[in-house]
């Protein structure tokens, strides 16, 4: 509303020249008629006086939402999989002192395991002009998505080694427009491999279902295969770039007699973990799998580093990013917390005697 139309209300309502509103409109000080309002004409002609004063005081509120820093959030999994890592997203981001509504604004983008959508989804964040850019699950697309990204600061959530996969340079010294928080996944089969073998005891053959498509899947598998071949342990390959070929994998896994199951880090694999599950149990195959969420929904076993915890780490580095940090200034940051969950309800219904010794070593048994 202009100045000229809040003075022609002021007008209107009977006030003299001396009480219009200030020059500054940012800051309306209240107003007082000298002339008596009575009849039903001078009370509409009130409501609308109030309804222009409300309206003039809400400007400054209306520009401070306008101006709010925003954060794009893009991820190749789906709320319904991933709801609780924005809390702890968020957990992080308030460490820095934001807190969305009040002086930052988050802009979510989910892929819901359609892995094909990242760089459309990728552009309409971009249009937003966000401040800055965070992005998990999303190792399948992740050098085409840094690439068309790159005119913003991007903070990913990765499960591979930044050096390798072309992030930067130097995990201590990104140097660039990213930065984040990084498992580098592959160094975790080996345990996995180890943990399965004295749950379920002497296996003849372990499955590994991996994403091709993923591009932490090739130094996973050369990690399996070394660990495998260290302690003579056969292994076969099953394949899946999508939830509907899940069967098909299954299918492979069964006819191939494989004892035990390795379930690769993958956004499809995640978003698609009930089915994934529910696979596992009606063809009785042990399974581990890289996040907690796995066990707690049903399945076997888990070994990995603290989800929430990468991305509360996540949420504080776009905080600082914010607050005026620089990316390339803020090292790749390596998980310091590792779990291992074990569900016994569901090692029960497999017919698994437990290892005390596993009991033992598990963060937590699900009973």
């Amino acid at each position: 509303m202009r100045r000229e139309s809040v003075l022609r209300i002021l007008t209107q309502s009977g006030l003299s020249g001396r009480e219009r509103l200030p020059s500054t409109t940012s800051s309306v000080a209240p107003v007082r008629s000298r002339t008596m309002l009575s009849g039903q004409g001078q009370h509409m002609r009130r409501r609308q006086f109030l309804g222009g004063f409300g309206a003039t005081a809400a400007w400054p509120f209306l520009a401070h939402a306008q101006q709010l820093p925003i954060v794009g959030f893009l991820s190749g999994r789906s709320v319904g999989s991933d709801g609780h890592l924005v809390q702890a997203f968020r957990d992080g981001l308030g460490e820095a002192g934001y807190v969305e509504g009040r002086n930052a604004t988050i802009e979510f983008r989910w892929a819901e395991g359609n892995l094909q959508r990242l760089d459309a989804l990728a552009a309409e964040l971009i249009a937003h002009k966000p401040a800055v850019i965070f992005a998990g699950g999303v190792d399948v697309r992740i050098r085409a998505l840094n690439k068309q990204l790159s005119p913003f600061p991007v903070v990913f959530a990765t499960g591979g080694d930044p050096v390798a996969l072309g992030l930067t340079a130097s995990l201590a010294r990104p140097g660039g427009h990213a930065t984040g928080a990084t498992v580098i996944s592959a160094t975790l089969w080996p345990k996995r491999l180890e943990l399965l073998r004295d749950l379920i005891g002497q296996a003849s053959l372990v499955a590994v279902l991996v994403n091709p498509d993923n591009a932490t899947a090739d130094p996973a598998m050369k990690s399996i295969e070394a660990a495998a071949k260290s302690v003579g342990q056969r292994i076969i390959l099953a394949n899946a770039t999508a939830e509907k070929e899940f069967e098909a994998a299954f299918t492979k896994i069964v006819n191939e007699r494989a004892n035990g199951m390795l379930v690769a880090d993958d956004a499809i694999f995640q978003n698609g973990r009930e089915k994934l599950i529910a696979l596992a149990k009606h063809q009785a195959i042990p399974a581990i799998y890289g996040r907690r969420e796995f066990p707690s929904s049903g399945g076997l076993m888990s070994y990995g580093a603290s989800t929430p915890d990468q991305y509360r780490q996540s949420g504080l580095y776009v905080g600082r990013i914010l607050a005026g940090a620089k990316p390339g200034e803020l090292p790749f940051l390596q998980p310091t917390k590792f779990e291992t969950v074990i569900n016994l309800r569901t090692a029960k219904a497999l017919g698994i005697a437990v290892p005390k010794i596993l009991l033992t070593f598990a963060d937590e048994v699900i009973e």
